[in-house]
């Protein structure tokens, strides 16, 4: 069944993805209003980037924290868009018009909440620089990157697993 061909059905949004947007938007804009208020006491110089232990590798103007919530923006919108649309994603050869409602409702959550720990990364990662910056705390450290990693691989791998099962 071609992209074309696909059913174009609106399944109403389950409780766990508002559960999950509101965390996610709720962490995203926090970090936005936090970063606002905090942002005169912010040094010129603040932490750019950080390498795999967690360590600060480069130092930035604190302008540039300023893209992490403009990228944070533009992924809510892409994947906003993409959660309205599931018949535009990639499913499996045993797709048809009987298990539709399944393949969408599922991939939907996935991409749900895939979206939903992006904007919490993207929260997380702005705390961790201003209070490095502020000098507040050491920073998360080398535990950061592994738990990230998994955090957003979990949803992937249940979803996976789960699609598997419809058939």
């Amino acid at each position: 069944m071609s992209d074309f061909q696909r059913p174009k059905i609106r399944i109403p949004k389950t409780k766990s993805e508002w559960v999950w947007d509101i965390i996610g938007y709720t962490c995203y804009i926090g970090s936005i209003v936090f970063l606002l208020s905090i942002w005169n006491r912010l040094p010129n110089q603040v932490p750019a980037h950080f390498n795999l232990t967690g360590e600060v590798d480069r130092w930035g103007s604190k302008w540039e924290l300023m893209i992490l919530p403009i990228i944070g923006g533009i992924m809510l919108i892409i994947m906003q868009v993409l959660e309205k649309y599931p018949e535009v994603h990639n499913y499996p050869i045993r797709f048809n018009e009987s298990n539709a409602p399944q393949f969408y409702l599922l991939s939907r959550k996935m991409l749900n909440q895939v979206k939903n720990l992006c904007l919490f990364i993207f929260a997380a990662i702005i705390f961790e620089s201003v209070t490095i910056a502020l000098k507040w705390g050491q920073g998360f450290g080398a535990w950061f990157l592994p738990v990230l990693i998994i955090a957003v691989s979990i949803p992937l791998i249940i979803g996976l697993i789960k699609q598997r099962k419809i058939k």
